[in-house]
């Protein structure tokens, strides 16, 4: 699909350097995955312009107005039919409609907003939107997406899909409580009995995914203290509750109390990300602040953890004369992934990417608003290798991000072939 002329870079954004996926992985050897797999083959080079048009136009979180017209443009121009949310993102169905199919669809899931930091990637395509990028790649899971939903839509106009399938472009997921609620909100999951989704993964090979059944992520909170004294002379200390001091203890003790608290299993990690008080050297400031990041690896730590963590607060600043305000901003759960949903990735990799591309991955303590959908309905998310192999390892929510664009035929194969094994799994 053409970019609009009025949003055309002063480069190319030309994808004809990007090998075949086939480089990486063998012909599959299932009719239908060979069928996918030709298609893919025969979009590759409209793919990584597309997500490189992506990267190169990112938005913040419900601000996804150009990235949804693009694809919603795309998706009418295959015959389809997108379901615009309020404001920002969309979701598309393709093939039979549950009654016609007798069972729920099958959902794939992607997210479409930036991050507010700079780009440093140094490459053609790099943001030309000042303070926003795509580091962490959601440019490329919405293109994986894309790519599914319009291989699939060839194997339906071709009369192999007797699937329902749903495809889901969100907003704001790297906000809390994140644009998946949004979604579910608006009917994004009516009609759907499983959901898929996959995130890229620097750390591993293009042509590899990586899977774990149980929680593959972390919940993640937002909390902010703010501790107030009357301010003072630092000749004085002992005249005035000494904010500066009591944010130090919130500081070194709170994170410790937290793991002498809560079963250390649970993975329970307080981290801080910024810290603000005073001007001057030689006055004691009236207020400051405190801001970090709650993370627990189990939902059942995650669900206690905001009683302790105020708990904690309060008796760190309790001999030391300061009022105290916490705010605790409860974020995502833990994406849980279900066995069979895992099962059916797995099946998928194997299928398309080959008999060895599936890997076993850790438990992140990032956290993901795939998470909210996954209390509603079952399914899983895969890790999707975004390396080249022998390549640099890069990480996510970084500006110089790059990625293997072989990923994105690796991805939208996967989930083309996910989508149709686990439908035809549930009419079973």
């Amino acid at each position: 699909m053409p970019v609009p002329a009025s949003d055309q870079l002063s480069v190319p954004l030309s994808a004809q350097d990007v090998p075949p996926l086939r480089t990486l992985a063998p012909e599959p050897a299932n009719p239908v995955a060979r069928a996918l797999a030709a298609t893919l083959d025969g979009l590759r080079t409209e793919l990584v312009t597309f997500r490189r048009d992506l990267h190169a136009h990112p938005e913040l979180a419900r601000t996804e107005e150009r990235t949804t017209r693009v694809v919603a443009e795309r998706l009418r121009a295959a015959g389809l039919t997108p379901h615009l949310l309020t404001g920002t993102g969309l979701w598309c169905d393709i093939g039979p409609t549950v009654a016609e199919a007798g069972v729920r669809r099958v959902a794939l899931r992607a997210d479409l907003d930036g991050l507010p930091v700079p780009d440093t990637c140094g490459l053609p395509w790099a943001s030309t939107h000042r303070g926003v990028v795509h580091a962490c790649g959601h440019d490329v899971h919405t293109t994986v997406v894309l790519g599914a939903g319009l291989a699939l839509a060839r194997l339906a106009a071709d009369g192999l899909l007797d699937v329902g399938v749903r495809l889901v472009f969100q907003p704001a997921e790297e906000v809390q409580p994140g644009g998946s609620i949004d979604v579910i909100n608006e009917g994004g999951l009516d009609g759907v009995g499983e959901i898929f989704s996959v995130h890229c993964d620097p750390k591993l090979d293009v042509g590899l995914v990586g899977t774990r059944i149980g929680p593959i992520t972390s919940a993640s909170d937002e909390v902010t203290v703010t501790v107030t004294g009357g301010g003072g002379h630092t000749s004085r200390p002992h005249l005035t509750g000494d904010v500066v001091f009591a944010l130090g203890q919130v500081i070194t003790q709170v994170p410790a109390v937290l793991g002498r608290r809560l079963d250390p299993r649970s993975g329970v990690n307080l981290t801080w990300g910024a810290v603000h008080a005073g001007t001057v050297h030689n006055a004691i400031p009236a207020t400051g602040t405190v801001m970090g990041t709650l993370r627990c690896l189990d939902v059942r730590a995650w669900e206690r953890a905001s009683a302790v963590f105020e708990q904690a607060v309060a008796d760190v600043v309790h001999p030391l004369g300061v009022e105290v305000e916490v705010k605790h901003q409860r974020g995502v759960p833990p994406v849980e992934n279900r066995a069979e949903s895992t099962g059916v990735l797995e099946e998928a990799a194997r299928d398309v990417l080959g008999p060895d591309a599936v890997r076993l991955t850790e438990q992140s303590l990032g956290g993901e608003d795939f998470a909210w959908y996954l209390t509603k309905v079952p399914g899983a998310m895969a890790r999707l290798g975004t390396r080249t192999p022998d390549g640099r390892t890069y990480d996510i929510h970084q500006g110089d991000l790059r990625v293997d664009e072989r990923a994105i035929e690796a991805g939208a194969l996967l989930l083309a072939r996910t989508a149709y094994l686990a439908g035809r799994r549930a009419r079973v």
